[in-house]
């Protein structure tokens, strides 16, 4: 069990929870969705609260974090995408710090459940549908006909544009739930690969050091990979705010 790659994702309830036959379980998934906030908030919290003149290296590493996403979101949205500040920088920081608290042994990585990451792109797709309809009304329905086609071609662009937005959130949510899932199981395997051969004498060892510095070397890829799946959600998260300010375009 100790080496089953899938074991990793399992749910367990820690309390259980039933009302009106309802499961509300507290499970390890709910309690590292706690963590995650806990540890993002205590980090900004943390880091700004000296505010010095000249910054420390924690109150630097929030400081670049929140132009980071700034610049991220100007560059996306313009300038007036800045209103979405505080959602796209919680969606950055809890991503980020979910995947950054999974590469921890034993803890458990939440962005590697379908749901999770589901939610979260929910979260953005119904910002981008409520606010789109509630600032341009019926107009923000040019986002289906992209400016310059012809009007004989509407009848087929229409349904494809719309076909592409509601697909936005099942590629947002399986890009992120994808990418963490396989990197720990390619993780896993390759570290049972090391236990397993390590139990087979001097010669199984020897073997050993092959899988081991494919470990170390899928450590530090998932590091980078837990990272980059941060900045690609909230990117594409920017890119569809984009088109809730600025539907016709």
């Amino acid at each position: 069990m100790a080496n089953d790659p899938i074991h990793q994702f399992h749910i367990k309830t820690l309390v259980p929870i039933e009302v009106g036959g309802i499961d509300l379980s507290f499970t390890n998934s709910a309690l590292f969705m706690v963590v995650t906030v806990i540890t993002a908030a205590a980090f900004l919290i943390f880091s700004s609260s000296s505010r010095g003149l000249i910054p420390s290296r924690w109150q630097s590493m929030a400081e670049l974090s929140y132009e980071f996403v700034a610049g991220m979101l100007r560059n996306g949205a313009g300038t007036e995408g800045m209103r979405f500040f505080p959602l796209v920088f919680s969606l950055f920081m809890f991503v980020l710090v979910a995947n950054l608290l999974g590469m921890f042994p034993y803890f458990y990585t939440i962005t590697s459940q379908i749901i999770v990451t589901f939610a979260l792109a929910m979260l953005v797709i119904l910002t981008v549908t409520i606010y789109g309809f509630a600032r341009h009304g019926l107009h923000f329905l040019h986002l289906f006909v992209p400016a310059g086609v012809p009007g004989a071609l509407v009848p087929l662009v229409a349904p494809i544009e719309v076909i592409s937005f509601l697909s936005r959130p099942i590629s947002l949510s399986v890009r992120l739930f994808a990418n963490m899932l396989a990197g720990h199981i390619t993780l896993k395997v390759f570290a049972g690969f090391v236990v397993s051969m390590s139990a087979m004498g001097a010669a199984g060892m020897f073997g050993a050091v092959l899988p081991l510095g494919m470990t170390v070397a899928l450590t530090a890829l998932e590091f980078l990979v837990a990272f980059l799946q941060a900045y690609v959600f909230t990117l594409l998260t920017c890119m569809y705010l984009n088109d809730a300010l600025h539907p016709s375009h």
